[in-house]
């Protein structure tokens, strides 16, 4: 990848937002309408050429192995959204099963909504953070001391996404 290029990606996800627990719709969609809505949101995760991030198949498997509950009358509910979001992201570095565990385990301690909101916060630090290892003009950003284990583990897997995040973009181009 052109130094150009990398520079150009940089300042794309340098400030994604991942929508928090309130920016979710407050509404239920139907399969297609949620996969529209997961690609909007996780645009940043693969390159454009590459195709769906997440499909009918992959979601009823979820549901399957008790990663999301059941749709109520076909359709998904923002806890469902949410919960794609971050098993969309979490996959790229754990297992299906570390990531249910990961997921039950920060819910446990905060909650759906904080749990969600935390894990999306601490994901756009780890893609600042990246960023600013390669550009010198964006500021480095400084984590805060970890006092507990739960968020150790979330802290690391939002970092080794993070990591894999830039390591895609630079062999995929």
């Amino acid at each position: 990848m052109e130094r150009k290029q990398l520079e150009q990606w940089v300042n794309q996800v340098y400030d994604i937002h991942i929508p928090r627990w309130d920016e979710l719709p407050e509404f239920d969609l139907y399969m297609d309408q949620v996969i529209t809505v997961l690609d909007r949101y996780l645009w940043f995760l693969l390159p454009m050429d590459y195709g769906r991030l997440v499909t009918p198949s992959m979601i009823n498997n979820y549901v399957k192995l008790k990663l999301l509950p059941k749709p109520y009358k076909k359709q998904y509910n923002r806890y469902h959204l949410a919960n794609l979001i971050a098993i969309t992201i979490l996959k790229q570095v754990l297992t299906i099963k570390e990531v249910k565990d990961g997921i039950l385990k920060q819910v446990e301690v905060e909650g759906d909504g904080k749990a969600y909101d935390n894990f999306c916060y601490e994901q756009e630090m780890a893609i600042k953070q990246v960023c600013s290892l390669i550009d010198e003009r964006k500021p480095l950003i400084q984590q805060d001391k970890i006092d507990d284990e739960h968020h150790v583990a979330l802290k690391m897997t939002t970092r080794a996404f993070a990591s894999k995040l830039l390591a895609v973009h630079l062999v995929s181009r």
